[in-house]
């Protein structure tokens, strides 16, 4: 290395195979500059920040720290791993406790009431008359005050603002400290449809695919990573270098409202799923597949396996904390984990982030007695993943795991097995388990109070190695990101790539391969004349609460719409005029398994969850569930045993039925969206072909039935026979149901689907089942 160092503040000069440009995005006050360099990499930088370029060796390198020297960590040339060894020891505590902080999510621009909602200098986004890629008052409070670099990502306005909004993060983090870049992320965003918490930045502008359950049902582990492909370039243009998926829980729970974001209840299967995904997401083709500037981290989720949860009832509520075992198949819910996103085909190796599930993994602590939520069990978190199968990167709580709660059915804290502890003590007992990172926590305070804990029991070299440990992992996934040399992003570029039309036609040709058709009877699909008439009933849908308690008023529409149906048919609204119906339904919703009117009546709260549309009352459920306790129960006890439930969207149906009657024996077409196995008795025997999608565009579902494409979906699930099957069943075991039989002999089993010449038994099915 030579000994002079040249300080350039704005403009290179005189350096060949050097050139500098300045840089502006159409809206956004940053201004910041690119370098590229023969041999060397690509920085980026902004003016206002106070960094300069260090020219060593004719090499360009940032000087982050503001120093006037080269350290470890702003030498690209060095490993991932040593650089953020050096810059982890330089760091204040004040700073990694920061680092370990993880975002609530973040709208840009923020609401202005309700989930995700901020502030633009006191105010509310449209009387603020600031951009909609200024940062909000939270964050330029948990950015600076706070020192958080993680940030959750939802909707964003477009990816032009999305790119604006990234520079403007970036240019601030630049000038803080020692430069430290944000690593933003997002949940699952290629739906077509944004409906819950965990995938609120879904639909708009990108790429639209299936739900993940829809890429499961293609058995192509080659399509999802190209879908890990193209989204991971899709993200990276929007700023997003972490995304929070897959999540490669089991579906062996069939009642679980979170099946739809899995890869279904087959081992193999979603093994494979899980490798090809991350495999997608993380290699580059700018580093022969290894990490580089098309790299986004993969945090897989949920370990070890959020799927067995008791009677179906989810994590995020109270009422569902308990994951059961009465099959003993805790083992076979690591494969996805261990067999796929730890054994990668690709470069990178090994996913790069792990996040634990909310639930209590009952019984599963190594033998103690305590029971806790899985990010407060030392046992799965430092013995399990850590030493028995290697993982040494960045372990990440599920979102608000360490605040408190209030009552069984609210929304709010997850501390589940915690609840007794202050907020800083439960930071303390999820860093002792062996995690590095607090999910939806913006303010760094209960971290340092953990840490001084830490310092009064052990020591302080003790605590100091300890929060550096953590830094190491969670610095590792920025530096190979890139994001050291150059986080800012051309806005221009960004709205040309994201959502681009190639892209599209791949996200459109995969929601094609997803659909299953489960009947064809006399084959009457496909309906191929654009000259035949359709009817098309309106549908009745019940407004039912979400999770933060909003109820949408109840509706009846068309379930489609009738501009997409006229582009393959002649449509009318008389059924005695058409020649055959389509009839648009969903899988039915059964409940949460939770009900504040049964503890009203004097019940304990606890109700079924019902995968069929009529009434069910549950005559085979456990006499005594296998978990409970509780510090807002006085029992232990959360059967459900003899009581009954309805469907909310039980006239789906009675819509099918009447629908048949109005057609009076005409071909009955129907379509089920899917968001998990469903009972398909009280519908079936009405139709004439069925065809189910996981969460897909209308127009996927009008081009399999028009024969424009032919269905060559599986199910990555079986579709139980009834509910006495379901209940019956083992929470923790794939595959263990009667499957439905359909009117023409057809077991809805797992790999069953149809094509035009009848039931599927290619390679994929072979394989697999």
């Amino acid at each position: 290395m030579k000994n002079s160092i040249l300080l350039l503040s704005l403009l290179v000069v005189g350096c060949t195979g050097t050139s500098t440009s300045d840089k502006k995005g159409s809206n956004s006050s940053t201004t910041y500059k690119i370098i590229t360099q023969e041999g060397g990499k690509t920085l980026g930088y902004s003016p206002t920040s106070g960094v300069e370029i260090l020219s060593i060796d004719d090499l360009k390198f940032k000087d982050l720290n503001r120093n006037g020297k080269l350290d470890k960590y702003e030498d690209w040339r060095l490993p991932a791993a040593e650089r953020a060894k050096d810059l982890a020891a330089q760091l204040s505590i004040e700073e990694i406790a920061g680092l370990m902080l993880y975002s609530a999510h973040q709208a840009i621009p923020a609401a202005e009431s309700g989930f995700g909602s901020s502030t633009y200098n006191g105010k509310p986004f449209s009387q603020s008359g600031a951009a909609a890629s200024d940062l909000t008052d939270a964050q330029r409070k948990f950015l600076v005050e706070d020192n958080l670099r993680h940030v959750l990502i939802t909707s964003v306005q477009s990816p032009a603002v999305a790119a604006e909004w990234n520079n403007n993060v970036q240019a601030l983090c630049e000038g803080i400290g020692h430069g430290i870049p944000a690593n933003n992320s997002s949940d699952p965003r290629h739906g077509a449809v944004a409906n819950t918490e965990y995938n609120a930045g879904a639909g708009g502008q990108i790429s639209l695919w299936p739900g993940q359950l829809g890429l499961a049902a293609s058995f192509d582990p080659e399509l999802v990573r190209e879908f890990g492909d193209i989204a991971s370039r899709e993200y990276r243009a929007l700023g997003i270098a972490t995304a929070l998926s897959p999540q490669i829980d089991l579906a062996t729970e069939p009642r679980w409202s979170r099946v739809n974001g899995t890869f279904g209840e087959d081992p193999a299967l979603a093994t494979d799923m899980a490798r090809a995904y991350c495999d997608g997401f993380q290699s580059s083709d700018d580093n022969n597949g290894g990490w580089g500037l098309h790299s986004v981290n993969a945090m897989i989720k949920h370990w070890p396996g959020g799927g067995p949860e008791e009677g179906g009832r989810d994590a995020h509520f109270d009422y569902g904390k308990y994951a059961v075992y009465p099959g003993e198949g805790f083992q076979t819910a690591l494969r996805p984990f261990v067999e796929g996103a730890f054994k990668l085909a690709g470069g990178t190796e090994m996913a790069a982030s792990v996040m634990p599930y909310y639930t209590i993994s009952y019984g599963q602590n190594g033998g103690s007695d305590i029971n806790r939520g899985n990010s407060y069990n030392k046992y799965l978190i430092t013995d399990l993943l850590r030493q028995q199968y290697g993982f040494d990167g960045v372990v990440c709580t599920d979102w608000m795991i360490t605040a408190d709660v209030t009552g069984v059915s609210k929304f709010e804290g997850k501390c589940w097995g915690a609840e007794n502890l202050s907020v800083a003590q439960r930071h303390y007992e999820i860093l002792k388990a062996g995690v590095d990172q607090f999910g939806g926590n913006n303010e760094k305070a209960p971290v340092l109070e953990a840490y001084q804990m830490w310092t009064n029991e052990f020591g302080a070299d003790s605590a100091r190695k300890r929060f550096e440990q953590s830094a190491v992992r969670l610095l590792v996934n920025i530096f190979r990101t890139g994001l050291f040399e150059n986080p800012y992003l051309d806005p221009e570029e960004s709205q040309l790539t994201v959502g681009n039309v190639k892209y599209m036609r791949a996200g459109y040709e995969a929601q094609l391969k997803s659909i299953v058709m489960l009947k064809n009877r006399s084959n009457v699909l496909p309906l191929k004349s654009k000259d035949l008439k359709v009817y098309i009933p309106q549908r009745y849908v019940k407004g039912v609460p979400d999770w933060w308690g909003n109820t949408p008023a109840d509706k009846t529409d068309y379930p489609v719409s009738l501009d997409i149906v006229k582009k393959y048919y002649q449509v009318t609204d008389s059924p005695e005029e058409a020649d055959f119906a389509i009839v648009f339904i969903e899988s039915p919703n059964g409940g949460t398994g939770y009900s504040d009117e049964d503890v009203a009546a004097g019940g304990n709260g606890y109700v079924p969850i019902s995968l069929q549309y009529g009434p069910y009352t549950a005559t085979a459920a456990r006499d005594t569930s296998l978990a409970g306790g509780d510090p807002f129960e006085d029992f232990t006890n959360r059967t459900y045993k003899d009581k009954s439930f309805t469907s909310h969207n039980t006239t789906d149906a009675e819509l099918v039925k009447s629908t048949n009657e109005l057609m009076n024996n005409k071909p009955v077409i129907l379509s089920v969206k899917c968001y998990k196995p469903c009972v398909l008795s009280e519908v079936e025997p009405y139709a004439n072909a069925i065809v189910i999608d996981f969460e897909t565009q209308a127009q996927a579902v009008l081009d399999i039935i028009s024969g424009k494409a032919e269905p060559t979906g599986l199910l990555p699930m079986q579709f139980p026979a009834d509910m006495l099957t379901v209940e019956t069943q083992f929470e923790d075991i794939p595959r263990d149901m009667t499957p439905y039989t359909d009117s023409e002999g057809h077991a809805y089993d797992f790999a069953y689907g149809m094509n035009w010449k009848g039931v599927i038994n290619d390679a994929r099915v072979k394989k697999y089942k």
